[in-house]
């Protein structure tokens, strides 16, 4: 029975990972776009056209965005690292390359 428990909190694990990045970035970007929408106003967004342009929608997508565009570039680092023998760690808050 322990070893089961070790079994389930590992696919836990796992499977929170798929959500995250998996679904998670795919759905930040489409949340990027649709505030995008929202903050150009006119017919941009869908049901309501002629509406004024809100630069909150704008500045919220850019950040959505900005989220998306880190964690592909830590996704690409870490895969690097791995390459080069070393993990990436948060250790100092920041993501940084260090030895295994």
């Amino acid at each position: 029975m322990h070893n089961l428990g070790f079994a389930l909190e590992g696919a836990w694990k796992v499977l929170l990972a798929g959500v995250l990045l998996g679904a998670g970035l795919p759905i930040l970007f489409a949340l990027g776009v649709r505030a995008l929408a929202y903050g150009a106003g006119g017919d941009a967004e869908p049901g309501a056209p002629g509406r004024a342009a809100r630069p909150i929608g704008t500045a919220a997508g850019y950040l959505l965005f900005g989220i998306v565009v880190l964690g592909v570039l830590l996704g690409i680092a870490f895969i690097v690292a791995g390459g080069f023998g070393k993990t990436l760690s948060f250790q100092h808050v920041y993501p940084a390359i260090v030895d295994k």
